[in-house]
């Protein structure tokens, strides 16, 4: 892997962080983007310091800090305290830029989770098996020589840095990973030269290989810590370097073991000399690599001379030097290509896996504006000289605060941020004199030229950052501003004066051609990723769906062609195997091909003479190799590619990069012609393609291709198995916020009702009983329509007098009892400034031996915030306190969401709303529960005016978020949340059931007599409605049974889990289900689940059984009688269960009546029997009597 060098000490100890692309590599932009988002978090939490300031430190803590020298927030971990008479200092680690410095107390801050998910960018390293030596001189003898030492020398140290600071590249190999050290050999290139670090300090005496036997510890320990220096064993396969240097308090549990071998068969001299003359000589004989260490490949429409290192970059002065300060890498592989043209003022195109990174186009802008004299012949006016526009706010903000990071080394641009709303008297009022840069958005920037007609009129420079998510997002908005900037440089002042346009991206998008054709001036387009090289390339996609089996016939078919020109063809196999069947296939059937892979016993220099020799038109030439031959091979003038080994989408693209020589360079009409086609790509589609097919897929929507239906078919299948792998997942946040999800391939979280988690929890029962308006308190504001809070009764609120209660039982300091073990979901008490709180422990951090007091994450579990806190600081909570249950609901504002297509609230709503509401009652109507969410539509601020004895309404917060023009209707929100409840399993098992009663429960006439319930109903435009499936006392939300109801009306079905007991046999588990008068009857097997309904009177009875082990579902039958049904499950798998269910169930129990007939014919022995099977029905009977306060049909 390439590095760059951070901080020396001696070659036993440097610091590195990793350059390039790689499994284990964070790229730099996710780095810069935590450093940004970390400096905006806590500069604006300096108001709440005390809620992110640590409440004690101590030595080897994970913390954030501020630092002077860098102007910003840093991660780090405290190395020693001292204290001061009114304060402390701390010597702290920036574990990203390996400094010391000294901190002051008041700088110190909590490190969040979020924060701490990348790995450190400082890798500590050292040499490895290279150890230090000394010159021992021994008078009385008059003899000096070199012996090991302890210590590495200082003319060692010296000369290991100056060798560092002379080299233009360097590499390093990973050998292992020991106590968070990387051992690895050092590569470094001086004048052309290459040279391993380890073996000249070694040949200058600076150093000594350490032998396989010098180790000091046991033969085994020996054993364990060698490593194979075989150059095709690459260790990285089994270390994660990344992983390795990840905080301790957030580590995963790696694997860090290494090939290892007991003894060398060599020396470790000639292991060197081995080592050396393959990875040095990298360009004499071609060798096997790995794809993770693939090189890097362009496309280019012209030709660049790339600027790969910053001293030669196209930057002013001043700008690498402030670079230099904020320990910038150097311009990457893509900003090597990007910057060059762009610095010289002419159009770009860039497509990269990168392409969301603003510094492909920053520092080369900045650059061109400090050349004022370009804009002379501009008209004198007020308006920018470029314009970024960016696809959100979000994204808007990172671009200007980087602005305005390496602003200060250049001229005054004065740059601004413009984020408008719909409020037209904001974008009347926004003053743009001697703004040199805006960074906007689309929409905002329209809004504003509609207040601003001359906006254009000294526009040289416009970039377009995430072109493929404008060009998808506002396509209408863009081509708007692209023909308003067209019209305003047609003028003859601009004949001398600059215009270009820059466009980034991470994919092709079919309007970019568009864009290219019609707006640009022979642009320089750069694409460093090889699939959307072949998009703009016009790589003609065939898709041949097929079965496994079939293959080799189908690709005898493609390949049975003639054709007027030379055809190259590369058919790309999985695995050793396959390229062996197909050539063997090829050759019986007299088709010439050639075969390349591991084990093959031809070189590549014979297979590469065979490809380049010249043959006449209409041959065809076929080469069948695996992935890992590609890059030794270099081949690029390939005319068709077959996958007959499917594609991982990064495999996809370097496979198609052997046939770059073919791609089109002629940006093609929307009717693709097949004389601009060169290049083909067929991909076999089979049963076993499932892994990737959902990539592909979206690949080949975006190159236009012809899709089968299989593949649409395929892929359907693969995200409902995905979506089912969520099941245990919370509900999508978004999904509850605005009832759509725009990313649901990528989302983490659940899209579907899950009846268990769904079902409302810990939800008081005014959210269940009152149809009508509740009063609720927002305490903890997410954003400006998600809080978390409590429902307040007015008449007698428990937690009001369960709260003065808790306070004044703590008031004691003898009540005061910190807890010794804490456990995970445990309920304590935690004072807060003067005030206590109900917690509970929902996570707990890894313990240190030395360190008697640990990080635990609470939550406050009657306000919904969350927050970390010590150990100690928990407080033993009485029983009686934990019988009232958890009071905070999460609160979601409805038919309300962020304008211009953004998924996230702008932070001025947030902190406006925050203001408003926190901590004041309102009065809101609930339209729909899930979970612990209700959904209000309206919410309103009451104030009832005692003297005239009436009540007004101050405001509706759905209509203050709508004032503030950053949010917009959203009609649809509860019908997309009540389509969600159509898919329930248990709604749809229902539909086939008779119908039950429905009963109706009106807003009751009390409700219409409050002033200010009607005041709440003429504010609402939309009132929502939902339906409740009720279990015992816990109701779950459905949608209305008709499509009329659409007025007040909540229709409330009640179901009742029945009774059941079970006992087993060796083969079958017998299950009766006891209901009184039973009808309509209906039991649904499937290998994991039965499903059981029925009906008794005007009750309908609902068991949805999640089996513990597996059953025969063909083979299991049930038999109903009068007063019982007899469920007789067949299973899969003989054997006793310890229990029927996988997660307990209060009517659920063991049939004693059977407990000796299966104590007698259980296979276990008896003294393990009754043991085993005793506990699982004790167990069960605990957990029944627990919960013994469930509704039943008694």
């Amino acid at each position: 892997m390439e590095v760059l060098v951070l901080e020396i000490e001696d070659p036993g100890c440097f610091w590195v962080t990793m350059k390039g692309c790689g499994p284990y590599i964070v790229n730099e932009i996710e780095y810069k983007n935590l450093n940004a988002e970390m400096n905006q978090f806590y500069d604006k939490s300096n108001k709440d310091v005390d809620e992110v300031k640590p409440p004690m430190v101590e030595e080897g803590q994970i913390c954030v800090v501020f630092s002077e020298e860098l102007k910003g927030w840093c991660r780090a971990v405290i190395k020693s305290i001292m204290y001061c008479t009114d304060h402390y200092q701390t010597e702290c680690f920036l574990v990203d830029y390996a400094k010391y410095i000294f901190v002051k107390s008041k700088d110190i801050r909590v490190a969040l989770e979020a924060f701490m998910q990348i790995p450190y960018r400082a890798k500590k390293c050292r040499l490895y098996r290279t150890k230090p030596v000394t010159l021992r001189i021994d008078f009385c003898e008059d003899t000096a020589k070199i012996v090991p030492a302890k210590r590495w020398d200082s003319a060692a140290t010296r000369y290991f840095q100056n060798l560092l600071k002379a080299t233009t590249q360097m590499k390093a190999k990973l050998c292992a990973v020991e106590d968070n050290t990387f051992d690895v050999f050092l590569y470094v290139t001086i004048k052309d030269e290459k040279v391993c670090v380890n073996d000249d300090l070694v040949s200058k005496n600076f150093a000594r290989f350490e032998e396989a036997n010098e180790n000091t510890g046991s033969s085994a320990d020996c054993q364990e810590n060698q490593t194979s220096l075989n150059v095709e064993s690459l260790p990285v396969k089994t270390v994660n370097p990344a992983l390795a240097f990840r905080p301790v308090l957030f580590q995963e549990k790696v694997s860090t073991d290494l090939e290892t071998d007991s003894a060398f068969s060599s020396s470790f001299l000639e292991e060197t000399y081995q080592r050396s003359s393959t990875d040095l000589n990298e360009n004499t004989v071609p060798s096997f690599q790995n794809l993770s260490e693939a090189r890097n490949f362009v496309f280019l429409s012209n030709k660049i001379e790339p600027s790969s290192l910053l001293e030669t970059a196209p930057l002013f002065d001043d700008l690498k030097k402030e670079l230099t300060r904020k320990q910038f890498l150097g311009p990457n592989f893509t900003e090597s290509y990007c910057w060059p043209p762009v610095a010289r003022g002419c159009d770009v195109v860039a497509i990269s896996y990168q392409g969301n990174d603003p510094f492909l186009y920053i520092p080369p802008v900045l650059t061109f504006l400090q050349s004022g004299s370009c804009y002379k012949a501009l008209p004198n006016r007020n308006g920018p000289l470029a314009l970024i526009l960016c696809p959100g706010w979000k994204k808007a903000q990172l671009v200007f605060e980087l602005l305005k990071t390496y602003e200060r080394c250049s001229r005054q641009l004065h740059p601004m941020l413009i984020i408008l709303g719909q409020n037209k008297e904001e974008a009347r009022s926004v003053k743009i004199r001697g703004c040199e840069v805006i960074v906007t958005t689309p929409y905002s920037l329209l809004r504003l030229f509609e207040h601003h007609s001359l906006l254009f009129c000294r526009l040289c420079h416009l970039v377009l950052d995430e072109i493929e998510v404008l060009f998808s997002d506002a396509t209408k908005q863009v081509f708007t501003i692209l023909d308003c900037y067209k019209k305003a440089i047609i003028t003859e002042e601009w004949e001398y004066s600059p215009h270009q346009i820059i466009a980034v991206g991470t994919r092709w998008n079919k309007h970019i051609a568009q864009l290219i054709k019609e707006f640009m001036n022979d642009p320089y387009i750069v694409i460093t990723a090889m699939e959307e090289a072949s998009i703009y390339g016009n790589v003609q996609q065939v898709v041949r769906p097929c079965t496994n089996s079939e293959r080799t016939d189908v690709l005898l078919k493609i390949l049975d062609f003639t054709h007027d020109n030379l055809q190259k063809v590369l058919v790309f196999t999985n695995s050793v195997n396959e390229a062996e069947m197909v050539h063997k296939a090829l050759k019986s059937n007299s088709i010439f091909s050639l075969k390349i892979h591991k084990e093959s016993k031809f070189n590549f220099k014979y297979i590469l003479e065979q490809w380049t020799k010249k043959y006449s038109s209409g041959i065809h030439v076929v080469l069948v190799l695996t992935d890992d031959c590609m890059q030794s091979l270099g081949i690029t003038d390939a005319t068709c590619v077959i996958h007959f080994g499917f594609p991982s989408p990064r495999i996809f693209g370097q496979r198609l990069h052997s046939m770059s020589d073919n791609f089109c360079k002629v940006i093609k009409d929307s009717s693709v012609d097949q004389e601009y086609t060169k290049a083909r790509s067929v991909i076999l589609l089979t049963e076993n393609s499932a892994c990737h097919a959902l990539g592909i897929l979206r690949y080949l929507q975006r190159a236009e291709a012809e899709i089968p239906p299989e593949l649409h078919d395929f892929t359907s299948k693969m995200l409902e198995d995905e979506e089912d792998k969520k099941f245990s997942r919370p509900l999508c946040a978004y999904l509850k916020t605005f009832g759509i999800c725009k990313n649901r391939t990528v989302c983490p979280d659940r899209h579907q009702i899950n009846l268990q988690i769904d079902v409302p929890q810990n939800i008081p029962d005014k959210i269940i009983q009152t149809p009508g308006c509740v009063t609720i308190l927002p305490l903890h504001i997410v954003n400006a329509t998600n809080y978390f809070g409590r429902i307040v009764d007015k008449q007698k609120d428990q937690y009001t007098t369960l709260a003065e209660e808790i306070n004044e039982y703590f008031k004691k300091p003898s009540n005061k009892i910190s807890v010794k073990n804490v456990e995970k979901l445990a309920f304590y008490g935690l004072c807060e400034k003067t005030l206590f709180h109900r917690v509970q422990v929902i996570e707990i951090s890894p313990k240190e031996d030395e360190n008697l007091f640990f990080n635990v994450k609470i939550q406050y579990i009657d306000e919904g915030r969350t927050s970390q806190v010590q150990s100690y600081q928990l407080l033993h909570l009485p029983a009686r306190f934990q019988c009232l249950p958890p009071q905070a609901v999460e609160f979601v504002v409805c038919r309300v969401k962020p304008v211009d297509n953004e998924m996230e609230w702008n932070p001025k709503v947030t902190h406006y709303i925050h203001h408003k509401i926190k901590g004041k009652l309102h009065e809101a109507k609930i339209v729909h529960t899930l979970g612990n969410t209700a959904w209000v539509d309206p919410m309103v601020r009451v104030t009832r005016l005692s003297d005239l004895k009436m009540s007004v309404n101050e405001y509706n917060v759905r209509s203050e978020i709508l004032s503030t023009g950053l949010g917009t209707d959203n009609p649809d929100h509860i019908t997309q949340l009540q389509k969600l409840c159509r898919h329930m399993k248990v709604l749809d098992h229902a539909k086939n059931l008779d119908p039950l009663s429905i009963k109706e429960d009106t807003a009751g006439p009390e409700n219409a007599s409050n002033p200010q319930n009607l005041s709440i109903q003429e504010n609402s435009t939309e009132n929502c409605n939902s339906s409740k499936i009720t279990f015992g006392n816990h109701p779950c939300d459905g949608v209305p049974q008709t499509k009329e109801a659409e007025d007040s009306t909540l229709y409330q079905r009640k179901c009742f889990y029945p009774e059941i007991k079970w006992f087993q046999n060796e083969e079958t588990v017998t299950v009766k289900v006891k209901i009184a008068s039973l009808a309509d009857c209906k039991c649904e097997f499937s290998k994991e689940k039965v499903v059981f309904s029925a009906c008794s009177g005007d009750k309908l009875y609902l068991a949805d059984m999640e089996l513990h082990q597996y059953i025969l579902a063909e083979e299991s039958t049930c038999v109903t009688k009068d007063k019982e049904a007899i469920i007789v499950l067949a299973k899969e798998k003989k054997g006793a269960w310890c229990k029927l269910l996988k997660n307990k169930n209060p009517h659920v129990s063991f049939d004693f009546e059977h407990w000796e007939d299966f104590e007698d014919k259980s296979p276990f022995p008896v003294g393990t029997k009754k043991l085993y099977c005793t506990a699982a029905v004790t167990e069960e009977l605990v957990h029944s009597s627990e919960d013994s306060g469930t509704e039943s049909d008694e």
